[in-house]
């Protein structure tokens, strides 16, 4: 069985490439990721910013350097 994991994407990366990884992991485009994060930090006053940062430490990075 193979399980998958979320990983900070290295191709897909704007900043540090944790709404491409979730797009990878969603197996969606990653612009529709990045519009509903933006929207979402701003309805949330900027809590998303905080957990953006938060998942840039802990999400690790994908060791495949082709993904």
């Amino acid at each position: 069985m193979v399980t998958k994991r979320l990983y900070l994407s290295n191709k897909d990366r704007k900043i540090a490439g944790f709404c491409g990884g979730l797009a990878q992991y969603f197996n969606v485009d990653s612009t529709l990721i990045r519009l509903l994060y933006v929207v979402l930090t701003l309805a949330s006053f900027g809590i998303g910013i905080i957990l953006y940062i938060i998942a840039w430490i802990i999400v690790p990075r994908n060791p495949d350097k082709n993904k």
